[in-house]
């Protein structure tokens, strides 16, 4: 079912509120300085049921310049504007920002009431339909009809409906990219009841008993209950008009301009990337990094305006934009904005969300232009491959890429696996559906490969890089994730070899010629001489204390390659000695069934230094285990 909201627009005291009161019955000015002063101040709610049986939400905004603020907040949302211009005045200044506003917000279907025509007679009111007609030249308005009407004496109202039908049957259904969104207008408590937000819901859905959160201030509420044109219901839907009674919240937390979402879907932002409009009928240029009132939903926050290709604006230019936000506000792209001057207050533009979660960009850029060109132009596919583009090394996951085109979820779900397919992108992490752009991925195993690389010619002697230090060398900002991926597809692709925490290129050998060969072999020599009772690591870096620095790096080759046997970390042993000893040892366990230390002492002739440590070597390599005091050998050790 169709959801559709009509709201008013025109100058102070042509008649908004009386007309609507005249089409619903209700009286949309409810505060007493409104009935005192005859004017609206803040936003009025009824509902229109038409001869269709569809009921519109309406919305009756201020015409007064001092609460053009209350206006916009209003205007957001609605899908057919009623502009109400009065007979016995004509277009006044509030028509002309009011029409400017609307045609900011996208509004795209209305019409003129032309109101108060038991005022003036036919000639006058002929001549005001031609100053109305002039007036809408180039506008959205400009074929709209325009309808004499009378709020006291109910003329022109039965066509007013008639036309309000028509209008209503043509309008579709609104597409929306499916995250709850509803940017609070107004808020207030009922005995009884306690906190009531109202608002026109501008995307997703939502029931009673959901949670629903207000970014940033991280407020939890429940949902007591819900009511549409003043009837309770369980389910609202993107484009209602709706009062959602909050449990859990005080009325004080939350203001105008705040927007309820369902909690871990949207965040609120401080930098957004724009398209933004520079009304021709300003009298002159907007500067760069000027400040502005920037108007969204529900919200009015300041803003700077920094310009990505230029120093300043003229009237009637369009450019790209960063807004940097006084306050936070959450915002997708997609969305129509409003631009009001510092002092004096006065609209001067508007535009479109591109991209709410932009980085801070380098102006004069010229592939960020062509980025912003394809994000604002571009079909879904283009703007999502570009997001992911922007995201660089971090990536960008489903829920992000909605809120980031305004796309819905079950399209970009298509679209990936079109880019996936088409190697433009690469899924990294299935459960989150983050995706990567997929030069990022090759530059990584570029990256990786270079690194490990560069680490064999710097270190030659050594068998590998450790996993850790790579994941160092190419950077913190690499998730572990990404790193982890792409070294498990240079494994798979044969490009790298991976050895416990070590990683080499499969051609990489250890290989000991001219000095190095000498030096091993010296060490070698060493270590045999010395037979049960070798130095320690310190004491052979002694014996060639200049070649210090390659004795380490041999040590560790002759461990690997087997000549050398670890038994401590500062105790190593010569390959044959360590192996005639273990012979001789087996042969004692099996001729007198047990050891101790003393039959091992007499065995050996060694000292405790090296008893101790050979008898924990010998438990490890599982020759013995350990029983009580003595020792015996493994259960199938035996010849």
């Amino acid at each position: 079912m169709k959801h559709i909201v009509l709201g008013t627009a025109g100058h102070v005291d042509h008649g908004k509120t009386a007309l609507i009161k005249a089409l619903t019955g209700v009286d949309t000015d409810r505060l007493k300085e409104e009935k005192e002063r005859g004017i609206t101040i803040e936003l009025g709610f009824a509902s229109l049921p038409l001869p269709d049986g569809q009921t519109l939400g309406v919305v009756d905004v201020p015409g007064h310049e001092r609460f053009i603020k209350n206006m916009v907040s209003g205007a957001a949302g609605i899908d057919i504007v009623v502009m109400v211009i009065a007979a016995d005045e004509g277009v006044m200044p509030q028509t002309k920002e009011h029409l400017q506003i609307c045609s900011l917000l996208g509004l795209k279907k209305g019409l003129v009431a032309l109101t108060k025509v038991d005022l003036v007679d036919d000639d006058w009111r002929d001549l005001v339909t031609d100053d109305i007609r002039t007036f809408l030249k180039g506008t959205f308005l400009e074929s709209s009809p325009i309808l004499p009407v009378s709020a006291l004496t109910g003329a022109g109202l039965p066509d007013l409906l008639a036309t309000l039908n028509q209008m209503a049957s043509e309008i579709e259904g609104k597409s929306d990219a499916g995250l709850f969104r509803l940017p609070v207008d107004r808020v207030f408590s009922m005995r009884g009841f306690g906190t009531v937000v109202t608002g026109t819901l501008v995307s997703g859905n939502i029931r009673t008993g959901e949670e629903v959160t207000v970014p940033p201030h991280r407020i939890i509420a429940r949902i007591r209950g819900i009511q549409v044109h003043n009837q309770s219901v369980s389910l609202v839907e993107a484009g209602q008009r709706t009062a959602v009674n909050l449990q859990g919240v005080e009325k004080t937390a939350i203001q105008r301009g705040d927007v309820l979402t369902r909690p871990g879907t949207l965040e609120a932002t401080r930098r957004l990337d724009v398209h933004f409009d520079y009304l021709p009928t300003n009298e002159k240029k907007l500067k760069n990094r000027a400040l502005v009132r920037f108007h969204v939903g529900s919200g009015e926050t300041m803003a700077r305006i920094r310009f990505l290709d230029r120093d300043d604006i003229a009237p009637g230019d369009k450019a790209f934009a960063q807004l940097f936000l006084a306050q936070p506000n959450v915002v997708m792209a997609g969305d129509c904005f409003v631009i009001r001057s510092y002092s004096p207050v006065t609209t001067i533009g508007g535009g479109v969300v591109v991209d709410p979660l932009s980085r801070k960009h380098k102006r004069y850029s010229e592939r960020i232009i062509q980025d912003l060109e394809r994000l604002h132009h571009g079909d879904d596919l283009e703007r999502i491959a570009t997001t992911i583009d922007r995201s660089s090394f971090a990536g960008v996951n489903l829920q992000e890429l909605v809120v980031r085109t305004g796309i819905p979820q079950s399209q970009v779900k298509k679209k990936l696996e079109t880019l996936f397919s088409h190697r433009r992108a690469m899924l990294l992490d299935r459960e989150e559906t983050r995706a990567i752009p997929f030069r990022i991925y090759e530059e990584m195993q570029h990256k990786l490969l270079l690194n490990i690389r560069l680490f064999h010619e710097k270190f030659p002697l050594q068998e590998g890089m450790s996993r850790e230090e790579l994941r160092m060398k190419v950077g913190s900002f690499v998730s572990p994730k990404l790193f982890n991926a792409v070294m498990r597809d240079l494994e798979k692709d044969g490009r790298v070899a991976i050895e416990r925490e070590n990683l080499r290129l499969p051609d990489h050998r250890v290989n000991l010629q001219g000095e190095l060969e000498d030096l091993r072999q010296s060490i070698s020599d060493a270590y045999r001489k010395a037979g049960l009772t070798p130095p320690s690591v310190k004491e052979v870096m002694e014996m060639f204390t200049t070649q210090k620095q390659r004795v380490g790096s041999v040590l560790n080759v002759m461990l690997k390659e087997g000549s050398l046997v670890k038994v401590t970390e500062d105790l190593y042993f010569h390959q044959g000695a360590l192996a005639e000893l273990r012979e001789n040892y087996r042969n004692l366990l099996l001729k007198e069934g047990k050891s101790t230390p003393l039959s091992f002492k007499t065995l050996t002739g060694l000292s405790r230094k090296y008893i101790i440590p050979l008898l924990e070597y010998f438990d490890m390599t599982k020759l013995t285990v350990r029983s009580g005091e003595h020792r015996i050998l493994r259960e199938g050790k035996g010849p």
